[in-house]
């Protein structure tokens, strides 16, 4: 699994800014388009186009496009459209458990913006496509996890994901062969908004930045032993969380880790490794 030890400017945001972003927000994304499209039924779909975006009308002035194209539906069947809710709330909470409440939000923010940037450019955009990219980042992330396609056949998340690439470039080849570019363009922005949160991985995949031993980490490592070798001299615990003060020795089971974002050797649990406030020196 892919952890990123370099810190750009968008995880130093997020560390600074803890409190931001919605909790849960691909819950509340499920339940908008699945009520939205639940009521389609009712409407025959007048109430998605009232709510999707179209580039000439949010000219003439209906401007609320721009924000509730978020939550229109891409299939009207009820079946699928209770499916793919499910899969995106399923998705979405699996990256923000990861990635934390602030980054997740900020993951789906920029893609909306850049979504809408692009649709106001082509006259067209799709909420589908930055769905999609969320579980383009867990493939990212979790590549070897295996998951039951059509609910029966066990196959990589990594597969699953080359797959619906491929399918969206195909579609995007048929589609600029017909001269429709505002479709075949459409995908663009929620790739854009995947690379940027992934270019890590991808550099690093790539062999444009090659990874280099962390001063921080050697001395991780150092503090480790010293540690071990003062639990065999004294009897005593190797790891104390430095919120809770939980021990391997109260908990035997219980994970521990330090932190690279304090200033110093600090040991977390697993409960606060990811929720601590980090100590500053300075």
């Amino acid at each position: 699994m892919y952890r990123n030890d370099h810190y750009g400017p968008i995880d130093r945001f997020c560390a600074k800014h803890p409190g931001f972003g919605v909790p849960n927000l691909m819950m509340y994304m499920a339940i908008g388009q699945g009520i939205v499209g639940l009521l389609d039924l009712f409407t025959r779909g007048g109430l998605s186009g009232l709510m999707m975006f179209n580039g000439a009308h949010i000219l003439a002035g209906q401007v609320w496009r721009l924000i509730t194209f978020v939550l229109v539906p891409t299939d009207s069947n009820p079946f699928y459209l209770l499916l793919s809710c499910y899969i995106y709330y399923w998705t979405g909470q699996m990256l923000e458990r990861e990635w934390g409440t602030a980054k997740f939000s900020l993951f789906y923010l920029s893609g909306v913006v850049l979504s809408a940037l692009l649709g106001l450019a082509v006259g067209y955009a799709s909420i589908y496509y930055l769905n999609l990219s969320i579980f383009l980042v867990i493939a990212t992330l979790y590549g070897e996890m295996q998951v039951l396609f059509m609910f029966v056949i066990p196959i990589k998340m990594k597969w699953l994901a080359i797959l619906d690439v491929v399918l969206i470039l195909v579609d995007v080849v048929q589609f600029a062969q017909m001269g429709v570019w505002v479709f075949a363009l459409a995908p663009l922005a929620s790739f854009v908004n995947y690379f940027i949160f992934t270019w890590p991985f991808w550099s690093m995949k790539l062999g444009f930045v090659r990874r280099r031993a962390d001063p921080q980490v050697i001395n991780f490592r150092r503090a480790q032993k010293q540690a071990q070798k003062k639990a065999r001299e004294t009897g005593g615990y190797l790891h104390k969380c430095a919120v809770c003060g939980l021990t391997d020795q109260d908990d035997p089971n219980m994970e521990f880790r330090y932190c690279s974002k304090c200033d110093g050797y600090y040991c977390y649990c697993a409960n606060h490794i990811n929720s601590h406030i980090h100590i500053r020196q300075d």
